[in-house]
């Protein structure tokens, strides 16, 4: 039985391993319901190898994942379908409901309307990004995770995805998990983090901890 102070994502000493190489090695994190969380760190922190196994797309070497509620990713690259239209791709979000009335996600993300019936793989980066994030709020998740929000993508369209996750939020205290490269974006947007270095956490706490900490300023934040 599960109480209301139960983290919904909880990971206990999770290994993950691909063949001899452990990508992951004994990290442990709690997200509860309406915080917004950040993982940080390089390329080849395991960050990625996290969002999969935390989706249940990878298998763990040992360890323990509990997750409580409705989780939908927003992956790393986008992965639309990119001979259908918008609208198609925002309805396979909802593949397993029977309401896959899209109106919801065109009144929190405005900039889709003009480009409901193109096909997705003529959108710009930021376009398909935004396609990415309605079709994961289809599925009226209670667990939002969002790998790489910030990937090629200009900081004008930064600010607006931002703007957005914010505003979705504050709205319906949506729990994020935000695994993202850009860690001022990242600690700015989320109350806590974690630092992913080499499979291994290495530092948590809250943003304004991390922020504060020479080691992650120095790594991270382009402190001098």
């Amino acid at each position: 039985m599960t109480s209301a102070a139960d983290p919904v994502v909880e990971v206990d000493d999770l290994t993950v391993r691909y063949g001899a190489a452990v990508a992951l090695d004994g990290v442990a994190l709690r997200l509860h319901a309406g915080e917004m969380v950040a993982i940080i760190g390089p390329n080849g922190a395991g960050k990625s190898t996290l969002v999969n196994a935390i989706c249940g797309l990878l298998k763990p070497a040992a360890g323990r994942i509990a997750v409580r509620g409705r989780t939908a990713l927003v992956p790393e690259g986008r992965q639309l379908f990119a001979p259908l239209s918008v609208d198609d791709n925002l309805r396979l979000g909802a593949w397993r409901r029977r309401d896959r009335d899209t109106s919801q996600v065109y009144h929190l993300l405005p900039e889709l309307v003009p480009l409901r019936h193109r096909r997705a793989g003529l959108l710009s980066g930021g376009e398909q990004q935004m396609v990415a994030f309605g079709r994961a709020l289809m599925a009226r998740p209670d667990v939002l995770v969002i790998d790489e929000m910030s990937l090629g993508l200009a900081p004008l369209i930064i600010d607006t995805l931002a703007g957005h996750l914010r505003r979705r939020h504050a709205a319906d205290g949506l729990a994020v998990l935000l695994i993202e490269q850009n860690a001022r974006l990242a600690l700015d947007l989320c109350t806590r983090g974690y630092v992913l270095e080499a499979g291994r956490v290495v530092a948590e706490g809250t943003s304004a901890e991390l922020a504060d900490s020479p080691a992650v300023a120095d790594a991270y934040l382009g402190a001098a």
